[in-house]
């Protein structure tokens, strides 16, 4: 027997909140999804319309410029411009492949390349380490302190680190000035005109300039890691060692993983200012990356036309790496950024 018969009907139709329809039918809900419709359409568009700015200057600086791989075709001189070079074809690419000393000098160029990148991503979990460190630090002015003094060397061009290390570190710097000083040597010490230890130099000079801002994305993460979760381990009696090594890292190998995608996806890509400015006659052979290997052609050898085929092969291959990285760390890690 059911419960309303015998109800009449307008008082059934009282009891029914306003707006809403019969059960079931969703008229009332119906309702307020075609009120919301237009309200989120033009959330949608006034949020396209900020991202369009940013889109636009992507397009203008990274897609447009992909245009001048054009000038790897024809033997391009800037005075007489495209329409006035010879069409060339594949004559670039196949004088990378047929001189034997082009070749060697390329695979020169590639080990210092190579060597440079892997010794930054053997050290990019450092960034991660200070990170956790800096944040088990209580006191509030001091650790605000390091995060300031660590991060600001970022913001020094290569060139005023060139002049530090250059007044510290010259035959006639500072450090040999002290070491004569005190009778330690008597013939001040190469550490700039040297080709003996560049690659962990330049590692030195990076990790001195990016440490505290790389640092700073970990921090973010960390920020945001559930406090509940050291809450539980605290009750647990987990000290502070335990709680970053069982909590805060794993937490943070997210940000890590895909950091390192990107940094596997680049590394061909050292730039160029660290080592241009660094370079001299004696290291010339061991700091030259391919960054700075096309710089000199294409400016110094005036041989634009070969700089471009070389920079139209490194962003194919940074770009094979990318693939690969990002299949890697998706099957792995069930991480991904593609």
């Amino acid at each position: 027997m059911s419960l309303t018969q015998g109800v009449p009907q307008e008082v059934l139709g009282a009891s029914t909140p306003p707006g809403a329809g019969p059960a079931g039918t969703g008229k009332g809900g119906g309702r307020d999804r075609r009120r919301r419709a237009p309200t989120q359409g033009k959330t949608s568009g006034s949020m396209f319309l900020v991202v369009l700015p940013f889109l636009v200057l992507v397009f203008v600086f990274s897609y447009l410029p992909l245009l001048g791989w054009v000038t790897a075709l024809y033997d391009y001189k800037p005075a007489l411009g495209l329409g006035g070079s010879e069409f060339v074809g594949l004559q670039w690419f196949e004088i990378l492949v047929s001189s034997e000393t082009q070749l060697q000098q390329i695979g020169q160029v590639l080990a210092n390349t190579l060597a440079m990148s892997f010794l930054g991503i053997a050290t990019s979990l450092l960034p991660v380490f200070f990170a956790m460190l800096l944040n088990e630090v209580r006191s509030t002015w001091f650790r605000n302190t390091v995060q300031t003094l660590t991060t600001l060397p970022n913001f020094i061009s290569w060139v005023l680190v060139y002049m530090i290390a250059f007044s510290l570190f010259s035959t006639s710097g500072l450090v040999n000035t002290t070491l004569h000083d005190w009778g330690l040597i008597t013939v001040p010490m190469k550490f700039l005109d040297t080709d003996q230890h560049v690659w962990l130099t330049m590692l030195a000079w990076s990790l001195w300039k990016g440490l505290g801002w790389g640092a700073i994305m970990y921090l973010a993460a960390i920020a945001g890691i559930d406090q509940s979760l050291y809450e539980s381990a605290r009750i647990d009696g987990a000290n502070r060692f335990q709680l970053m090594r069982y909590i805060t890292f794993p937490q943070l190998m997210p940000t890590y993983v895909v950091l390192l995608i990107l940094s596997i996806a680049s590394i061909l890509n050292n730039g160029m200012e660290q080592y241009f400015v660094f370079q001299n006659a004696f290291n010339r052979e061991h700091i030259q990356v391919l960054d700075l290997y096309v710089y000199n052609i294409g400016m110094t050898g005036n041989s634009l036309s070969m700089a471009t085929a070389l920079s139209m092969l490194k962003s194919l291959i940074s770009l094979a790496l990318l693939i690969a990285a990002n299949a890697i760390a998706k099957r792995a890690r069930g991480t991904s950024i593609i």
